[in-house]
């Protein structure tokens, strides 16, 4: 349950590894760094030698730092029970809130990543209270590719902004197959805001998180912009 397995397609993390075991595998490190950076933000360093992704997972909490990364890799989650297992999309793992597919006497054995070429922009934002040892108040993952100046590939993940981690498909549709333009970067940020439902609580306000993630959003772009840039100056 704890092991990292690599086979030519895939990274296998077993749901018992811990935070620390994320980011010391030097196959994180090089392949998926976002996950790597998101195991170093759970908690000190005692939290991550003993939180597992799998916890991480179960837990279901909309504001977990792992999720949005592992839904921009488009990871796989395997579960099993004494019925046998079954592997499934993690995007269709969260039902609702603190709620899951999970059925009763059954345990996540591991996620399983993709292991495909890297895209050329990858991108990870937390914005909490602290710099440290803080729940997110909205976190935004997010992977690209940029080709004959429009966006070719678009992957965007966010926590704390709906009542699971969510993958914020109708966002990416805004952008795919489009110049980033002005007009479409504002097009692209209209869709987040009517994508999302941030509430209120006692980390931040709605209004506070929809108006961080559009900056966040817009961040990202301007990274992908830069990279269609070096590319065809």
């Amino acid at each position: 349950m704890r092991r990292i397995t690599a086979s030519d397609d895939w990274l296998s993390i077993g749901a018992g590894a811990t935070f620390t075991d994320i980011r010391q595998n030097a196959i994180v490190a090089k392949e998926f760094p976002l996950l790597a950076r998101a195991a170093s933000w759970t908690g000190a360093i005692a939290n991550q030698n003993r939180g597992t992704l799998g916890g991480n997972i179960v837990n279901a909490s909309p504001a977990a730092d792992s999720p949005p990364v592992l839904l921009v890799y488009e990871a796989e989650i395997e579960l099993v029970s004494a019925e046998g297992a079954r592997r499934m999309p993690y995007s269709e793992f969260h039902l609702g809130y603190k709620r899951t597919v999970m059925k009763p006497q059954e345990l996540v054995k591991s996620v399983h990543l993709p292991r495909r070429l890297r895209l050329p922009v990858e991108y990870l934002r937390k914005v909490g209270t602290r710099n440290a040892l803080a729940i997110s108040k909205i976190a935004l993952a997010a992977v690209g590719s940029m080709q004959s100046g429009k966006v070719q590939t678009v992957r965007i993940a966010a926590a704390s902004l709906c009542e699971t981690p969510a993958r914020l498909n109708a966002t990416e549709a805004a952008l795919l197959d489009h110049a980033l333009t002005s007009e479409r970067i504002q097009a692209a940020r209209k869709a987040l805001l009517q994508e999302v439902k941030p509430i209120d609580d006692i980390r931040s306000t709605a209004n506070y998180r929809a108006q961080v993630a559009v900056n966040l959003l817009e961040e990202f772009l301007e990274l992908m912009a830069a990279s269609d840039s070096k590319t065809h100056p």
